[in-house]
């Protein structure tokens, strides 16, 4: 009997969603103009009402469509490899309440794990796109060289060309050069262009002999439908036989109907089996999981704060898990999946029990185990093991070492409220981006899941000795009111023991973490963005209505400012409605000084001093920046971006005086999404506003900056 969870998943049956609004969560939107999404099995189970959720942002003002390359993601600065850290504020609301239980006022226990995936921008796994084959262009098919470098910048995967195709290098230099052929690109993280959930066929049998066949159902996967995990990921848990140690009350888990036994796709909250994505339920169910999984943990914040200690330890950043390594019959090649799930059953089956690592990046440069390990300095760890996405599953690689995650209290809210905190602001936490020492730009998903449990059994030792007839736990039982004289009234309970055992979840959209230049690397990076969307409060919830995120910046005089917001053309909320200001179901946002937070006309260009005081540090259009004047950097910020500057001569033709076309006043032909500005401030302190979402009675999109 395997049991190895240090907290299940034990939930109350009812509709406890958690929505992330900075970064953006997408509870499985894409690009919807109606109110509800469209398909809740899109990406992941989120178990959150469809209303929530945000669109994927548009680069331009008109809606993106079936075109990824019109899309826009969201891009942080990765933490520099000295002191300098990269600060992206998460924030999110839960509905039925967490935190401290000292005042005697909390109606469950909670926990809540932030954790990121990522894969080189790009780039495919490691075991599907070791060699990425080429077409067109002047290299006759020759296999992308990684990195690459063109018109100065270095890529270390396919990058979309002018056509939209993907295109790379197939020498250092891009002398030589081709598209990439998307076969080897099947599961690079994307969002996709197209609701449906992602095709799959699962591996016919455990002993399945045809690696052909295993490799041809890969690229079998539909280019325009979203990928997180990846297609190994759910033939793992498709085949691997589930944790039969686990309390699942007096739920029937199906077993698969091909198989003949019940996998890790069954679990008491997925009872049937239903497939989201290419998420493994079990994995999704339970924190930490028993096995290798593709996710690193941010931060654990837990009901009981003396659990913590544990959790940290336990937390795959840190703790290799094992799983069964097997092959195809008579080959020397791994199956990326196997049904057994322990060491015994493992080995009595002809299989390999290995252990896995975690990892930041891998480190290819470093062949063996002395010269990986001599790598390691005061900011990184460099280990010899093999990785949890191991191609043969016994070969070791130096991979760069994660940091166990921050452990704390989860943080107080109170049931039955889907809002702030304990305070004037939802719950929020800080992430502290990592440094990748390759300056890889990295392609990554972050996750919150939430989990809560009632008291009537002991939510960290009650196992599957106390399932069926056993379980303390029935649905839908009676409650009887009996007198004194005998008499009795009987009253319904509403328990669904599926849901006693639930977790609930949101995810972003697609983001890119990008190295820093040479002369960002020591100082702190604080992002400024835009939550939100078009609507006023009802018509928007669960998610929320405009605002500056943080909208109350604390920085020193040495730190950064990463300015950046995304929006989408297609945030209509057909059938609720969409008020606001401009056309219809766009999302605009843009950036002018304000004098006094409590008025709402902007300061003219001539008194004010954010702009006077800033410096760019770095902008999105790669321009000279000593040629940037104060009023450039306020007209792009005014503009969303549609101008850059007021000459051509500084940013050529997208200059004020070079672009024919007019900036309609209510910015419905700046684009969606502002790609970004970097500034350091002297001292002082900054207000500014939205000049479009600024209604005053309605809504009021308005931030401040404060300077140390």
């Amino acid at each position: 009997m395997l049991v190895n969870a240090l907290f299940l998943v034990l939930v109350v049956a009812v509709h406890c969603d958690i929505y992330l609004h900075n970064p953006r969560g997408s509870n499985n939107r894409l690009n919807e103009n109606t109110s509800n999404r469209r398909n809740a099995n899109r990406a992941f189970d989120s178990q959150n009402n469809n209303k929530g959720g945000y669109n994927v942002g548009d680069r331009g003002s008109i809606p993106s469509r079936n075109r990824e390359k019109r899309q826009y993601q969201m891009s942080y600065f990765q933490s520099g490899n000295s002191a300098g850290k990269t600060k992206l504020t998460v924030e999110w609301t839960n509905q039925h309440g967490c935190g401290d239980n000292s005042n005697g006022d909390q109606r469950n226990l909670c926990n809540i794990v932030i954790q990121y995936m990522c894969r080189p921008d790009g780039r495919g796994s490691n075991n599907l796109n070791d060699e990425i084959r080429t077409f067109g262009g002047n290299s006759r098919g020759a296999k992308c060289v990684f990195p690459f470098t063109h018109k100065g910048v270095t890529y270390n995967g396919c990058v979309p060309a002018n056509n939209g195709r993907l295109y790379c290098g197939t020498t250092p230099d891009t002398k030589k050069w081709g598209y990439c052929n998307t076969r080897d690109l099947k599961d690079r993280i994307r969002d996709g262009t197209f609701t449906n959930t992602q095709s799959y066929r699962p591996p016919r049998s455990p002993t399945n002999k045809q690696q052909r066949s295993a490799l041809s159902r890969k690229y079998r996967i539909s280019d325009s439908r979203v990928i997180h995990e990846g297609i190994d990921w759910a033939d793992r848990c498709y085949i691997r036989e589930r944790n039969k140690g686990l309390f699942v009350a007096d739920q029937n888990l199906k077993s698969n109907t091909k198989l003949g036994y019940s996998s890790a796709m069954y679990t008491r909250q997925n009872p049937k089996g239903t497939r989201r994505g290419l998420e493994c339920p079990e994995e999704r169910d339970y924190y930490p999981y028993w096995h290798p999984t593709p996710w690193k943990d941010i931060a654990i914040l837990a009901d009981d704060a003396s659990r913590c200690p544990n959790l940290e330890k336990a937390s795959f950043n840190v703790h290799p898990y094992e799983e069964c390594v097997t092959k195809f019959t008579g080959t020397s090649v791994r199956k990326f999946y196997s049904r057994w799930n322990n060491r015994k059953d493992c080995e009595d089956n002809g299989g390999v029990w290995t252990v896995f690592h975690n990892f930041l990046e891998k480190a290819p440069k470093y062949t063996g185990r002395d010269s990986c390990e001599g790598a390691s300095d005061s900011n990184h760890k460099y280990f010899w093991g093999i990785p949890y996405d191991s191609k043969d599953g016994t070969s070791e690689e130096c991979l760069v070492g994660l940091h166990a995650p921050i452990c704390e209290q989860s943080p107080w809210t109170r049931a039955n409220h889907n809002g702030n905190g304990d305070g004037d602001a939802p719950n929020n936490f800080t992430w502290e981006i990592p440094h990748f020492p390759s300056k890889t730009p990295m392609s990554c998903v972050l996750r919150i899941r939430y989990n809560i449990t009632t008291a009537e059994y002991n939510p960290y030792t009650t196992d599957s000795s106390k399932n069926g007839n056993e379980s303390p736990i029935k649905n839908d039982p009676e409650f009887k009111l009996t007198s004194p004289q005998g008499q009795e009234v009987k009253l319904q309970l509403a328990v669904n023991t599926a849901q006693f055992g639930r977790t609930f979840q949101d995810r972003t959209h697609r983001f890119v973490l990008i190295p820093r230049p040479d002369d960002m690397n020591s100082e702190n990076i604080y992002n400024l963005n835009v939550r939100g969307k078009r609507g006023n409060i009802v018509q928007v919830y669960p998610a929320v209505e405009y605002d500056f995120f943080p909208n109350d910046l604390n920085i020193g005089k040495n730190d950064l400012v990463h300015i950046q917001w995304t929006g989408s053309n297609t945030h209509n909320n057909r059938r609720d409605g969409d008020d606001g200001e401009g056309r219809r179901g766009t999302d605009r946002s843009n950036m002018v000084e304000l004098s006094d937070l409590k008025k709402n006309y902007p300061s003219p260009f001539d008194s004010t001093t954010i702009w006077q005081n800033a410096k760019v540090k770095w902008i999105y259009y790669g321009a000279n920046l000593d040629l940037i004047k104060p009023e450039d950097l306020a007209l792009n910020l005014a503009t969303s971006g549609f101008y850059r500057c007021f000459k051509q001569d500084t940013c050529g033709i997208y200059g004020a005086d070079n672009v024919k076309r007019k900036l309609q006043d209510q910015l419905n032909n700046a684009p969606a999404s502002y790609p970004g500005v970097v500034v350091t401030l002297k001292k002082g302190t900054y207000k500014y506003m939205c000049t479009r979402n600024n209604n005053f009675t309605n809504r009021s999109q308005k931030g401040q900056i404060t300077v140390r």
